[in-house]
């Protein structure tokens, strides 16, 4: 409530959600009723975390007919109440996670997956230090034909790709210059930006952090917020995998290292190479990647990215300082010995793709799996074992997945399941000007 008393200029709220696509889900409060929202909470149904990318309820899903369509109790995280810069009227905004009636988790809570992750490695007396970078587009959309949005300090629209361009950041500097204000208020530790090899496209990177739930907290508020705030400037912010058929897609890749008890890096040996754990780490994640690439890749336009010579990795990999490996192991001193784990479009729900990719690393630790030695060169080249080619081969993989199982319940895992299926089969319905519209704000 602190941050209400010194805003009193709030006088509406946001309660909200993460459902399974990393949509925020909620309601509208007026905030003189806040003191309600924390001490009670509030109610949605339990199948509202468990709708499609149109906000239909799945067909046959147990949550909804079969039921009664029952509610859940929502409380807040630990975030508490913060701004929401997009709006024109000052707003805070409370994010919750959802629980049964009794106080306990409920399994179909993408944010509660994610914290079932987080007591492993608990328990395993570790602490994964957490880094995300987000690349994104900003786009025109206003006519029949994506393009990039013209510069609001020129006015002119540059149709090229400029890769680390300080003239491409500068043309959208008061964009910049408002998410940044932003990501302060919000408490989004927004590090450097650069501009990427596609039009319009630029990466943002989040620091590094050992509260795997704020990092991941931390990614969903960013991309709610750059796509309410590119529209204050006119044009859509956009985190789509691959909006553009010819240029390459987005990503959001995740650095990773792992603390003992003591605070020391497990991954460190003093050595240019890593710990066994390392590997070990490395391992899980790799026998993990068949049936987690429905979580790094979630809709249908996602394999649209996936493909050889676009940066972005198809096989089944890993190797030092090489981006077009899956796993890479950036240069670095040994103290911060890390993982970058390069799989996932920029349209996941980062809640289910951090907890895939540390659950898989904490499986192989505790396995001490088998890791196949690092590959050199280039990846599309290697004869590497690859990923699910399509939506539908990683929907049965994930299905069928071992390791998946390890990671997630299954009632998040049939929810999941079902959703994907539904999607795929009526998004055979629509047009490519249709599938844009749709994932173009949504993701």
């Amino acid at each position: 409530m602190d941050w209400l008393r010194d805003h009193p200029e709030v006088k509406t709220i946001r309660v909200a959600a993460s459902d399974l696509n990393g949509v925020a889900r909620g309601k509208r409060v007026p905030a003189r009723f806040a003191d309600k929202l924390l001490t009670e909470g509030t109610k949605f149904p339990f199948s509202v975390l468990n709708m499609d990318i149109w906000g239909e309820d799945v067909e046959d899903s147990p949550l909804v007919w079969q039921s009664g369509d029952p509610d859940g109790l929502l409380l807040p995280t630990e975030r508490g109440f913060m701004p929401m810069p997009w709006l024109d009227a000052p707003t805070g905004l409370l994010p919750l996670w959802m629980f049964h009636p009794d106080g306990q988790p409920y399994d179909g809570d993408p944010r509660q997956a994610l914290a079932r992750v987080a007591e492993r490695y608990a328990a395993a007396g570790l602490t994964p230090v957490v880094a995300t970078e987000l690349e994104f587009f900003l786009v025109d959309d206003s006519g029949g034909q994506l393009r990039v949005p013209p510069s609001p300090r020129s006015g002119k629209r540059r149709t090229g790709a400029e890769t680390l361009s300080l003239r491409a950041l500068d043309a959208f500097d008061r964009f910049f210059t408002a998410l940044y204000d932003a990501c302060e208020a919000m408490d989004i530790p927004a590090d450097t930006a650069i501009s990427e090899a596609a039009p319009g496209q630029f990466e943002i990177n989040l620091m590094h952090q050992p509260d795997l739930l704020k990092a991941a907290d931390d990614t969903w508020l960013f991309k709610m917020l750059i796509k309410g705030l590119a529209r204050n400037f006119g044009f859509a912010g956009s985190f789509m995998a691959k909006p553009y058929h010819l240029y390459n897609g987005s990503g959001m890749h995740m650095h990773f290292s792992v603390l003992d008890a003591e605070g020391a890096n497990i991954f460190d040996d003093g050595t240019d190479t890593g710990s066994r754990k390392l590997r070990d780490a490395v391992g899980g994640c790799l026998a993990a990647m068949p049936g987690s690439t429905l979580l790094f890749a979630p809709h249908e336009n996602s394999y649209d990215r996936l493909v050889p010579n676009a940066h972005a990795p198809t096989g089944i990999g890993w190797a030092y300082e090489n981006r077009t490996a899956a796993i890479r192991i950036p240069s670095s001193g040994p103290k911060a010995r890390r993982i970058e784990h390069r799989v996932a479009g920029g349209d996941v729900n980062p809640y289910l793709s951090i907890a895939a990719v540390l659950g898989a690393a904490l499986n192989g630790i505790e396995d001490q799996a088998d890791c196949p030695p690092p590959f050199e060169g280039n990846a599309y080249d290697k004869g590497l074992a690859q990923l699910p080619g399509s939506w539908a081969e990683a929907i049965d993989a994930f299905e069928a997945s071992p390791e998946i199982r390890r990671i997630f319940p299954a009632h998040l895992i049939e929810n999941y399941v079902m959703t994907k299926r539904q999607e795929l089969h009526y998004m055979a319905d629509l047009s490519d000007e249709e599938t844009v519209e749709l994932y173009l704000d949504m993701v």
